[in-house]
């Protein structure tokens, strides 16, 4: 089963839990204060997460409880409460490393009032590889129906990524999107399709060098590796529907690059899942939404499909590794 993190307490996390719950489409278990529940739905506080099973699940959420130090008003963020937001994302990794949960899913955090608390990482992603001890390992994906894309420069400004773009950070990056793509998504043999950098892919060097120095000779040693790679794309036309028909997923070269046409074409069904760590770790793909916390309008779809697609690639590694081992 899943542990499902609190997120930013005064953020939609904690009515995203609750509709979650609500709907019954995928078992978890919740890490965070049972005072955000409220009366709205029953609830169980566990001492031990192997307490929790399908039969509780279906009359009562499962709650592994993480105090909040101040009350909270929806809406309105405070750092004091940074520490627990902390905690409920270790105590998630901590139990996923030692097999007593399935996956990480973690509700929306506010990078800025967590840095406020004190918090020196981009974000999850880098947060959970330290947790995991793969610094540096980590890759962002956005996943949907649809589509898959992933950043290779992801929590940097525009100017830094000219900056942290190399040639061995796209083949790193690629290695490890294909090898998820094998043990995670089921895909036998997964197709890459890189994209440029500059507009037109830099248009034969008129645009940009960046493509001939930099991501051509990545293409080059991913497909010496038996990787199927192509590219460099120009990134205007690699997300038509016939050009997505040629790949499973698509390098992008910084983050917007990739999150806007995923975002575009199926932001409810989007799942933002780490990739490159020992562990399952899925999210919404969307923030906090401070500016309707506590409306009860919040879209509940994405966490459902970042549950739902938890429990697959949980499945999918168990198998591969049952069979690797064979």
């Amino acid at each position: 089963m899943p542990a499902l993190t609190m997120g930013d307490p005064a953020g939609i996390g904690p009515e995203l839990t609750i509709k979650a719950w609500e709907t019954h489409a995928i078992p978890f278990v919740w890490i965070g204060d049972p005072v955000l529940l409220g009366d709205q739905i029953p609830y169980e506080v566990l001492a031990d997460i192997r307490e929790a099973d399908q039969p509780l699940f279906a009359r009562a959420l499962p709650v592994l409880p993480v105090p909040l130090a101040e009350a909270v008003t929806p809406g309105k963020p405070d750092p004091v409460n940074g520490a627990a937001v902390v905690a409920s994302i270790t105590l998630a990794t901590e139990l996923t490393l030692a097999g007593a949960a399935s996956a990480v899913v973690t509700n929306p955090i506010s990078k800025h009032v967590l840095r406020q608390a004190g918090f020196r990482h981009p974000g999850h992603t880098e947060f959970l590889a330290e947790l995991c001890g793969t610094p540096g390992e980590e890759v962002m994906m956005l996943a949907s129906p649809r589509l898959k894309v992933v950043p290779v420069t992801v929590h940097v400004s525009l100017r830094r990524v000219l900056e942290t773009l190399t040639t061995e950070r796209i083949v790193r990056v690629g290695q490890i999107t294909a090898a998820s793509l094998r043990q995670d998504f089921g895909l036998e043999a997964p197709r890459l399709a890189v994209a440029g950098l500059n507009p037109h892919a830099g248009e034969n060097g008129l645009m940009g060098d960046e493509e001939r120095d930099i991501i051509a000779p990545a293409i080059a040693a991913l497909q010496a590796q038996g990787i199927d790679a192509f590219g460099p794309l120009p990134p205007d036309t690699m997300f038509t529907e016939a050009a997505r028909e040629r790949y499973d997923a698509a390098l992008c070269m910084y983050h917007d690059q990739a999150l806007i046409p995923l975002k575009t074409l199926d932001m409810a069904s989007g799942v933002n899942a780490t990739l490159g760590l020992p562990i399952v770790r899925t999210s919404p793909d969307h923030g906090t939404a401070f500016d309707i916390a506590g409306r009860n309008i919040a879209d509940v779809s994405s966490l459902i499909a970042a549950l739902r697609m938890a429990r697959k690639m949980s499945a999918h590694r168990r198998a591969y590794q049952k069979e690797a081992k064979a």
